[in-house]
């Protein structure tokens, strides 16, 4: 069995992949797959009604606060999130981490002024206190990522921000972790991560931030008229749609979002406590208390890496069956993703790898 520890388009469970299997060409009974099936039929509009109530539940999410099934993908999140909201005072501070919020901020300057929250730093280790901040009082809002995919650095707590709506790119730890929603004015999260195939995010807005879009602003990217029209405006992803209601019903059987959270924490612990029983052979440069659950870059043989020994242990890894554990272009070295769809015994797997190629190679 190969386990694949890819950041994505990432592992799905395998207990989803079956129950789809089954159903991709006739779904229950009906004659037709979901991906043939009219996005405004009783049959489809129950499946997204229902995946859209799953994750209400899931996420103890509140009445006020609108589901949104979108297409563009996080990228095209930076764009609408400020087309959207920017408008109410023309900036937006922005906290950058990591590569995908630096991506975020640049894409927001098109649109409006944007504060830079903490300084400019070449590499994305740490996320600076709070208290050292510097936030504008007439921001639309404050922009964070929750986890940065590339850099593996997590937020280990949720920014205080009196006034001021609070939105969070959560795509890489979504559902990993609980969640009190009413601290955030807005939450986005591809699902290519922990909840289903490439091609739609998901986006959790309170209902007083809808109606504040620029003129300019695509109907496909309006946060209200995805509102008013239950994310069928245009044709969605219906196929995309079932299989996260799939996944969703999935995490509600093994534990609802505490499990996933309590296994998140089994997994990275394994792959961290292998980095420091090697003793320095294997070294993480994100500072301990923001490592990130999901997302665990590190390099081999020294803080720089050493390639030839990298790419040894991607080939021997490979070779026992775990594949995409390849660094992001932009860093290089190893990176495991260990997102919900991932068991503890494929993270013990990789631990127990660790260990033996460290015995093998160590000097």
């Amino acid at each position: 069995m190969v386990v694949n520890f890819a950041a994505g388009p990432a592992k799905l469970p395998e207990e989803v992949l079956n129950e789809v299997q089954k159903e991709i060409v006739d779904y229950k009974g009906l004659g037709l797959s979901v991906m043939e099936m009219s996005h405004r039929s009783p049959e489809y509009l129950s499946i997204h009604t229902e995946t859209i109530q799953s994750l209400r539940e899931l996420l103890n999410v509140p009445q006020n606060y609108k589901i949104l099934l979108m297409q563009s993908g996080g990228t095209g999140m930076f764009a609408a999130v400020c087309m959207n909201l920017m408008g109410r005072t023309g900036e937006a501070d922005y906290v950058v981490t990591g590569s995908w919020s630096a991506k975020a901020a640049k894409e927001a300057a098109q649109y409006g002024e944007v504060n830079m929250v903490i300084p400019k730093t070449a590499k994305y280790t740490s996320v600076p206190s709070q208290d050292t901040w510097k936030v504008s009082p007439n921001a639309s809002y404050v922009y964070y990522c929750d986890n940065e995919t590339v850099d593996g650095v997590e937020f280990n707590f949720v920014p205080d921000v009196p006034g001021i709506p609070l939105v969070c790119d959560m795509s890489s730890n979504f559902l990993s972790r609980p969640v009190d929603v009413t601290k955030f004015g807005v939450i986005f999260a591809g699902a290519q991560k922990n909840i289903g195939p490439a091609g739609i995010v998901v986006v959790i807005i309170r209902e007083d931030l809808l109606g504040f879009q620029m003129k300019i602003t695509p109907s496909v990217l309006d946060f209200s008229i995805a509102a008013k029209n239950d994310s069928i405006y245009n044709t969605p992803p219906t196929l995309i749609i079932y299989i996260m209601g799939k996944v969703f019903a999935w995490i509600k059987k093994h534990g609802g979002v505490n499990a996933m959270y309590e296994n998140s924490i089994k997994k990275s612990s394994l792959i961290y406590n292998a980095m420091i029983n090697a003793k320095g052979f294997y070294h993480c440069p994100v500072d301990q208390p923001v490592r990130s659950r999901m997302n665990v870059p590190f390099r081999v043989g020294s803080e720089t890496g050493n390639d030839s020994l990298e790419q040894e242990f991607l080939k021997a890894a490979k070779a026992e069956g775990m594949i995409q554990l390849k660094g992001h272009r932009s860093v290089g070295g190893i990176r495991a993703s260990l997102y919900n769809a991932i068991t503890i015994a494929e993270a013990e797997k990789l631990a127990t790898f660790m260990e033996k190629f460290f015995n093998n190679n160590k000097v």
